[in-house]
């Protein structure tokens, strides 16, 4: 009992609080650390969040972008300590928890919905 108990304090204080809630559709800016001999730099990989799996120090996300033509996807440690800052740039309505549908489809055809799209306040009266 006083090993799982030990394990917990340790994972909870790895942690991040600070990070957003992502979701999947969310497009994303991850500014990632990089380390390359002796020097550190911050590299920026922006996509679309195509999955997020696992709980707790364990999370992952699934960030997936076209590059020239080339889809490059890269799943990221939710709490690595390496990510320096998450930036949610935009929202997209999604029915699906993961989005793999998305590797099929290239151009206008993978594009998605803006999540504000279909709430609209203005009435329209007829008459």
């Amino acid at each position: 009992m006083a090993n799982t108990e030990l394990l917990r304090r340790v994972t909870e204080a790895q942690l991040k609080s600070d990070r957003p809630d992502i979701e999947p559709g969310d497009t994303v800016r991850v500014h990632y650390r990089i380390e390359e001999g002796g020097k550190t730099r911050v590299q920026v990989f922006e996509g679309v969040v195509i999955a997020i799996r696992g709980g707790g120090i364990d999370r992952t996300f699934t960030v997936r972008k076209d590059s020239f033509g080339i889809g490059v996807e890269r799943i990221f440690p939710y709490h690595s300590p390496h990510i320096e800052q998450i930036e949610i740039s935009q929202r997209a309505k999604v029915r699906r928890a993961k989005l793999y549908y998305l590797r099929e489809l290239r151009g206008r055809a993978a594009r998605l919905k803006p999540r504000d799209r279909f709430h609209s306040t203005k009435k329209t009266a007829k008459g």
